[in-house]
């Protein structure tokens, strides 16, 4: 008796045969002829408004292709855009403005450390060399 009443205060959201179920279930004799009809009217007039409203959006959609096709705009355009926007914006945060710096620092400072080495490299063989 208690593991029923504890299935009657579950508050997870139906699944499977639990929506099976439900959509199963004969509510219409609880209905009234009245409330019938009018739920009947009110289902024909939403479905004429998904109609429309999917024409609406499909037109829509059409005219801005059009729009988007007179002004020479395409997908690949369009992703160059947002990631020439997205790299700006990245090159602004201060947190991209520190790491460059620190890296253009580096660099210079592995650059000297080669040119060194390089400088010492050359200085041995040209000792090597009057030897």
């Amino acid at each position: 008796m208690e593991a029923q009443a504890q299935g009657l205060l579950e508050t997870e959201p139906l699944h499977g045969r639990d929506e099976d179920a439900v959509a199963s279930a004969d509510f219409s004799s609880t209905l009234s002829e009245e409330e019938k009809e009018e739920l009947k009217a009110e289902l024909v007039q939403l479905e004429d408004e998904i109609t429309t409203l999917r024409q609406v959006l499909s037109a829509k959609e059409r005219h801005l292709v059009e729009i988007k096709q007179k002004l020479g705009m395409n997908l690949m355009n369009e992703l160059k855009q947002n990631f020439s926007k997205s790299w700006h914006d990245m090159q602004t945060t201060t947190a991209y403005k520190k790491t460059h710096e620190t890296l253009s620092h580096a660099g210079q400072k592995a650059t000297a450390a080669f040119s060194n080495v390089g400088t010492a490299i050359s200085k041995k063989f040209g000792d090597m060399r009057r030897k």
